[in-house]
């Protein structure tokens, strides 16, 4: 592979390969099981599109990765409070792995936070994520045990934070 990776708004038309990479990340990967409720969850970028924005890395005109970006009060914010600007759902294709897909999607938000006037940036990632929190710490993350959370099915969440001012 070569050529920069660009990340921009996916259209209708991607949202199923989106939806696709998504769940095959977080289930490929044995981060979520296959029978999860949160499946269909990660498929329906159409529905997330509705209320959240989706962001899309691409890389030699295939999408390699993707991540979803919500506003506090949203459907898609689970822990955003006001003034902070939250993402989810982050995947990265294994094929696009060491091409700093991850890191530039994440600084995206970044910059569209800065830009949107938020005080912070933050996500909740999963203790066999760890590639991923490595680059959340690389990049700046702060976690906040106090908002850690479990999901409905008792899987134990990280919350982590960037203030930006």
């Amino acid at each position: 592979m070569s050529g920069a990776v660009e990340i921009r708004q996916a259209t209708p038309e991607e949202y199923g390969a989106v939806g696709a990479l998504t769940v095959d990340v977080y289930v490929g990967e044995g981060y979520i099981n296959p029978d999860s409720d949160y499946v269909p969850e990660l498929a329906d970028t159409d529905t997330r599109a509705e209320t959240a924005r989706i962001l899309v890395a691409v890389h030699d005109g295939q999408i390699v990765g993707s991540l979803t970006v919500a506003t506090p009060g949203t459907p898609f914010a689970d822990i955003a409070r006001p003034g902070e600007l939250e993402f989810r759902m982050l995947a990265v294709a294994k094929t696009a792995r060491g091409l700093g897909v991850g890191s530039t999607l994440v600084r995206h938000v970044i910059d569209i936070a800065r830009a949107e006037g938020f005080d912070a940036v933050v996500l909740t990632t999963m203790p066999l994520m760890q590639d991923a929190r490595r680059m959340y710490d690389r990049l700046g993350f702060i976690h906040v045990p106090e908002r850690d959370w479990l999901t409905m099915a008792g899987t134990p969440l990280t919350v982590m934070r960037m203030p930006l001012n």
